[in-house]
């Protein structure tokens, strides 16, 4: 029995998050149950399909600079465990605000065969700052003379 395989399985299962990993070109190659909560999208859906499935139109352009950028040279702007913050969309074409981090998968050789992200909806994190910030700043507006 292979423990670190049987853990590796358990917990891409079990997550809450997000996991998806893509190959060279950004087709999803894994795609677990958080990832089907989060997107909407069930795994036969979204396996073999690119990754644009889940990237909103106006950021796709930066997000493929970045992604050959990252697989041409094996390294991220992003350092290791760096937390990033981006919009994503649903299924249902909601948009969402996600936090992930990614990790490249390289192979014996070290050379880069795609990447994972773990992924996590903060919308309702994201949302409840906005509200607090627009608070604080109708607060902070003097009140006009009569």
């Amino acid at each position: 029995m292979d423990l670190t395989r049987l853990a590796a399985d358990a917990i891409l299962t079990a997550a809450a998050d997000a996991v998806v990993a893509t190959d060279r070109d950004g087709i999803i190659q894994v795609w677990n149950p958080g990832a089907e909560r989060i997107f909407g999208h069930r795994a036969d859906e979204a396996l073999g399909q690119s990754l644009d499935l889940i990237i909103p139109d106006r950021l796709r352009p930066r997000h493929w600079e970045g992604f050959h950028r990252v697989m041409a040279t094996g390294e991220s702007h992003y350092g290791a465990g760096d937390l990033l913050s981006v919009p994503g969309i649903r299924k249902d074409g909601q948009r969402i605000s996600l936090e992930f981090t990614i990790v490249p998968l390289k192979d014996e050789e070290g050379q880069m065969q795609g990447l994972a992200a773990v992924m996590r909806d903060v919308t309702s994190r994201f949302e409840e700052i906005r509200a607090l910030k627009q608070k604080l700043a109708e607060a902070s507006v003097p009140p006009s003379p009569h």
